[in-house]
């Protein structure tokens, strides 16, 4: 089947397929404060690094529904734009219940935290504090938005990296990734997938190690 975005039969279209088909998607789950430093936290699945000199993140928020062009309608995207910092949570399994609490559309005045029962402590560079559960966490500065129609793309700097010490190998450093159990998201609503027992390595070749490899190939034929 063949899908036009921009059939207005079905409004939800591009959602609806996007979600579906790019997933697993890692969860940035977004600690900000407003300008009299109310903290707010709430999980985006639109999220990906970019590049790495300098660190760099991208995050899709969307206005809420009902709100037209140009307008942030969403608190992590306005603060982010009021104060120019937030923090990425990175969410495992110990943490999903959490997390989809912040995922409600509470009111402005509403600490998530607090509904969700969890602390959080200081971050190093940024004003906005990380969640003291959470397996590791990326302190940002924004670099820029841009605004797209009803969406905007925010570009974040990664000037402080957190991880506990039980995921790390200090000899890269690495991230033991097999032993954080991040959680990705899926498709629709309340759909998620769990990375524990789900590794396994392909060995990246290189083109010489592919060469030798393809002339056994061809003896064999």
């Amino acid at each position: 089947m063949h899908f036009d975005p921009a059939d207005t039969a079905h409004p939800h279209l591009a959602y609806n397929l996007l979600i579906g088909l790019v997933a697993p998607r890692p969860i940035a789950w977004i600690t900000s404060h407003n300008l009299e430093g109310r903290v707010n936290a709430a999980p985006f699945s639109a999220f990906n690094y970019v590049g790495t000199e300098p660190p760099l993140v991208a995050v899709g928020v969307g206005n809420r529904p009902g709100s037209g062009p140009g307008v942030v309608g969403k608190d992590t995207a306005r603060n982010i734009r009021d104060t120019r910092e937030f923090v990425i949570n990175v969410v495992d399994e110990t943490l999903a219940e959490a997390m989809n609490l912040c995922a409600i559309d509470f009111p402005p005045d509403v600490n998530e935290l607090d509904i969700a029962g969890l602390a959080t402590v200081p971050s190093t560079k940024v004003a906005v504090p990380r969640i003291a559960g959470a397996p590791a966490a990326l302190e940002c500065r924004e670099v820029t938005t841009m605004e797209i129609g009803r969406s905007r793309i925010i570009l974040g700097e990664v000037v402080s990296f957190y991880v506990k010490d039980e995921f790390v190998d200090p000899a890269g450093p690495y991230v033991l990734a097999e032993k954080l159990h991040a959680i990705g998201r899926m498709n629709g609503r309340g759909s998620y997938v769990r990375t524990r027992g789900a590794f396994f390595s392909i060995p990246r070749l290189t083109r010489e190690e592919w060469e030798k490899g393809r002339g056994k190939a061809k003896g064999k034929a």
